[in-house]
């Protein structure tokens, strides 16, 4: 996949304005960099692919608005990218880091730091707007907090205030699926970072991705209780 991206569309874009391959993207074989006005444009642009004003959407505020508003967006779009796989997924997800939460003894609330018996285990990033199982993305939280959170993104201040807590967690997945969370880490979180270091990486490229649903995309930020 990357030989493709890199060859073909990377090498392509942009010879009608620069007259060279590689007009837009300067790539060597390991990084590629990008003009900053470019990344805003191409940005921008995205979101008509995968973001508000995508065939889905759309398609889901005229399914609310055909329903006399008896349905909400996140219903429609629920059932239209319903797949059994993803269910399937997240129930074996789910499943799983329960059973290794009953390793670490006391179970934290990740939002509030409480100490809780009963808990649900959240998205980081919601599940409806981003189909993501991954491990590093399922924390336990107080059913009454992950309630308020909903669709809602964690803003990065929450983010940097729960570090300590996200990173416990994080190593507690870690420690018993050693593989399984790298590999998710990597390919969401930590792209081409490969060092041992990996924890304070990843915390802030999940700031960042936080950052840009929240203040590009417009999905609306949470700030715990």
């Amino acid at each position: 996949m990357a030989g493709t991206i890199t060859q073909t569309p990377m090498k392509y874009t942009g010879t009608t304005i620069y007259g060279k391959y590689y007009g837009i993207y300067q790539y060597d074989s390991k990084t590629f960099s990008i003009p900053f006005g470019y990344y805003e444009a191409f940005q921008f642009l995205g979101s008509f692919i995968s973001g508000q004003d995508a065939i889905l959407f759309k398609w889901a505020e005229f399914s609310v608005q055909a329903s006399g508003h008896t349905l909400s967006t996140t219903q429609v779009l629920n059932e239209v990218l319903r797949s059994p796989v993803t269910e399937r997924d997240i129930l074996e997800s789910k499943a799983l880091y329960r059973q290794i939460l009953k390793t670490d003894g006391k179970v934290r609330c990740v939002w509030s730091g409480d100490i809780i018996s009963r808990y649900d285990i959240d998205h980081i990033i919601p599940f409806t707007i981003w189909k993501n199982n991954d491990l590093w993305n399922l924390l336990p939280a107080r059913t009454d907090l992950n309630n308020q959170k909903r669709d809602k993104i964690p803003s990065p201040v929450l983010i940097d205030n729960q570090t300590e807590l996200i990173l416990h967690y994080w190593d507690l997945l870690h420690q018993h699926k050693q593989q399984r969370f790298r590999k998710e880490l990597q390919t969401a979180l930590l792209g081409y970072h490969t060092t041992d270091n990996w924890q304070q990486p990843a915390i802030t490229q999940l700031k960042h991705s936080c950052d840009y649903l929240i203040t590009t995309r417009g999905f609306e930020a949470w700030n715990g209780r």
